[in-house]
Parts: C-alpha cells; structure tokens; sequence
C-alpha cells in the first residue's frame, strides 16, 4: 500500500502540478501505471471547473474555462512537449538533427502552430461536447478524456524505444520494460466509457485508431520516442478525442 501510494504521488508529482503532501521518493517505473489514475484526477477537476464557470458563463467561454483548467493544472508540460515535438518532426531534417531541435527550448513556428491549434480545436471539441451531449455524458467524458490522453502513452512507452542516450525528461520511464498489467488502470476510463453505449464505443475505437496512427507516425519518422513526443502525444488524442466526443453523430 505504501508503494503504491508512493508510486501514486510520483506520478501527480510527475505530469501535473497539484499538491501531492510532503516530498515522497520519486519513483519513474513504478509511476507509469498511475499516469490514466492522475488524468481521472485532472478529469474531476475538470468538471468542477466546468460547473463552476457555468454558473457565470455560456458555453464558449465555459470550454475556453475548461481548456485553461488543464494547462493550469499540467503546468503546460503537455503542450511544451507538443511544441518541441512539432519543431523536431516537421523540420525535415535528419533523426539526429531533429532530436537536437526537440531539445531545444526555444519554440519555433511549427512549435507554435502546433501549440495554437490544438488549444483551439480542444476549446472547439469541448464546446461541442457541452451542446451535442446530455449533461450526464458532459460529465463522464470530461472525467474519462484526460484518463485516456495520459494513458495512451503507456502503449508509447511500451512498444518504441527511448531515442536519446544517457539524457532527456523521459528516460527515467523508460529504465525497465512496462509490464502489461501496468495497463490495468486504463481498464477505469474503458468501464467509464461504457456507461456512454454507442458514444463510449467510438470512444474506444478512435482511441485506439489514434494511438496506433500516432505511433506509426513516429515509428516511421523517427524509429523512437522521446518525452517530448509522449507530452504531443497526450495533446493530440485529448483533442481527438474531445473533437470526436462532441460530434453531432451520437
């Protein structure tokens, strides 16, 4: 239990800035299952910030709330991993040459495209969501999004090797190989989801489709990942995701 605890807060620790009680020992294997425990965290804030700003608010403004909610609540590290992600990838330069890029602090315009755009079509999907969804689905999808978004980058993890040496944010996760039954916390937002029928389904479906494709993409592109890319990576399905939950189908 105290492992577990302790893996808990590494990881609250790790991908948000929340409180997480006294200093703990940071523990960066053990963390990893607890990644999709600390989104459903992120989520139930998410809802109170949504009912809250609903009180004030119409529902433009309430998903500009929302989206502002998670980047305070992550300390912008997602999105600072998109923006060096984006720099590297599309710079049509060498794996080696693009690497460097990602490491590089500044944000070029690619960074900033990519930061501007998905901050806009999350505020998009989630404006979406509150006008095409019943209000108890509102509340289950922006309480099970985040859980996936940060559990998706275990199947990262998992399946692409680490692509810098000896350095870099993510190499502490990537010290021993991620079991499967680290996955077990992913199965939350999935039992969540199927509360939602036929929307909770597509859920699923476009969850995996985007994970595989995102992973493709990299493997091809670059033969690795970096923790730079697994911040992209989070970015990228939470606004999938968000943008296929509010579509007029369902």
């Amino acid at each position: 239990m105290n492992r577990a605890l302790t893996d808990f807060k590494s990881a609250l620790m790790f991908i948000t800035i929340l409180p997480a009680g006294r200093a703990t020992a940071f523990s960066p294997t053990g963390m990893i299952r607890f990644f999709p425990v600390v989104g459903l965290v992120l989520g139930t804030l998410l809802i109170l910030t949504d009912r809250l700003a609903s009180l004030f608010w119409q529902a433009p403004v309430v998903a500009l709330v929302d989206v502002l909610c998670l980047v305070v609540m992550t300390g912008a590290f997602h999105l600072d991993g998109l923006g060096d992600a984006a720099d590297g990838l599309f710079s049509h330069r060498s794996r080696e040459r693009a690497l460097e890029i990602m490491k590089d602090s500044r944000t070029g315009m690619m960074g900033l495209v990519a930061v501007v755009s998905i901050l806009a079509l999350k505020t998009a999907g989630i404006y979406s969501l509150k006008t095409a969804c019943s209000g108890m689905e509102t509340l289950v999808l922006l309480l099970i999004v985040p859980a996936y978004a940060r559990g998706g980058t275990l199947f990262g993890i998992r399946l692409l090797k680490y692509g810098r040496e000896n350095r870099g944010t993510g190499l502490a996760l990537f010290q021993e190989q991620l079991p499967a039954k680290d996955f077990r916390y992913l199965l939350i937002p999935v039992a969540l989801s199927l509360c939602l029928g036929t929307t909770g389904l597509i859920i699923n479906g476009v969850f995996g489709v985007s994970i595989f494709l995102i992973l493709l993409f990299y493997k091809k592109k670059m033969g690795c990942i970096t923790g730079d890319m697994l911040g992209a990576m989070t970015e990228v399905t939470e606004t999938v995701l968000f943008l296929t939950a509010g579509m007029h189908l369902f």
